[in-house]
């Protein structure tokens, strides 16, 4: 059977045993705190359960690595609107060990793309518009590294307004154990981050 098929076979049940009643709550975080975490597998259930949380309590914002690339993306603009629209007043990068992103390598990256069929012209239309896949693809050595880099681009982002406390974790995605990388109450200033 087709994934999208066991879904739907799935999801009439769910519906129909009204099984949604246990996960209803408002669009708002209770907890106000928004979370930045990778889209790794091993942390769907386990990071929420390392750090006490259930269903609306937060808003979890999944990307690759935990990475925020870029100031005006739209993992920063989800980040705004958690602030602005949603009622949060912290932020948490959380990165993990072994992540798929430490040492990524663009070439073997583009290799692989080429591999599923994407077309020698095609990235080079791409690099020839603009497009640094070294930057784009790049990973990272360090996960504290990252969080860091992570935490400052939010702490630094010019519409962030200066109550709100940055902090930036990793976890282990074997034990749930949780290191502080930044402790976003301190009162470091914007820059330092």
């Amino acid at each position: 059977m087709a994934i999208l098929n066991e879904i739907l076979e799935y999801n009439e049940q769910f519906v129909e045993n009204k099984e949604y009643k246990k996960y209803q709550t408002t669009k708002f975080p209770e907890k106000r705190l928004v979370i930045i975490s990778c889209m790794d597998t091993r942390l769907t259930e386990l990071l929420p359960q390392a750090m006490n949380l259930k269903n609306g309590d937060v808003k979890i914002i999944k990307t690759a690595g935990a990475i925020i690339a870029h100031p005006f993306g739209s993992v920063m603009r989800s980040i705004l609107v958690a602030i602005y629209a949603l009622k949060a007043s912290e932020v948490c990068v959380i990165g993990h060990h072994d992540c798929g992103m430490s040492a990524l390598d663009p070439d073997d990256f583009l290799g692989k793309m080429k591999d599923q069929g994407i077309k020698e012209e095609t990235l080079n239309t791409l690099k020839y518009s603009g497009m640094d896949f070294n930057q784009w693809l790049r990973g990272f050595d360090k996960v504290e590294d990252a969080v860091k880099s992570s935490v400052s681009m939010v702490k630094n982002h010019p519409l962030l307004p200066e109550t709100v406390s940055v902090h930036g974790l990793v976890i282990d995605p074997e034990t749930g154990k949780l290191d502080v990388v930044v402790d976003g109450y301190t009162n470091v200033p914007k820059e330092q981050c």
